[in-house]
């Protein structure tokens, strides 16, 4: 183990971060204390995320692909992708790669046809 930095398992669906691994905690990481805070803040965002989504879901007649609300979780999902994918282990790392994720999350798919001048977009 690094000097300072300690073993911690992270479920980015159930907003964890444990010291120990379980079924719920899929990624394991290696993290010192300033950038554990910065996990743990990174973790909130998207849960403030979770709170303005809400709010904005009743809103009728608003399409949702450009909507703040998506683009903020978009943006804060894919900012916590890359830092457990930076500071995660060998096995982390490919958990993410299979997924596919940090690559599906840059491309939005916006340049297809149907999104351009599209009164229902910002």
């Amino acid at each position: 183990m690094q000097e300072g930095k300690q073993h911690l398992y992270v479920s980015v669906t159930h907003n964890l971060i444990e010291r120990t691994r379980n079924e719920s905690t899929p990624f394991e990481v290696l993290l010192d204390d300033g950038q554990l805070a910065t996990l743990q803040d990174l973790m909130k965002v998207l849960e403030d995320g979770d709170d303005y989504s809400l709010q904005r879901a009743p809103v009728p007649y608003k399409s949702a692909d450009h909507d703040d609300g998506n683009e903020r979780f978009t943006d804060g999902i894919t900012m916590l992708y890359t830092f457990i994918y930076d500071h995660g282990t060998t096995e982390t790392r490919q958990a993410i790669e299979d997924m596919d994720v940090l690559p599906k999350l840059q491309n939005t798919d916006y340049d297809d046809p149907g999104y351009e001048n599209s009164p229902m977009n910002k």
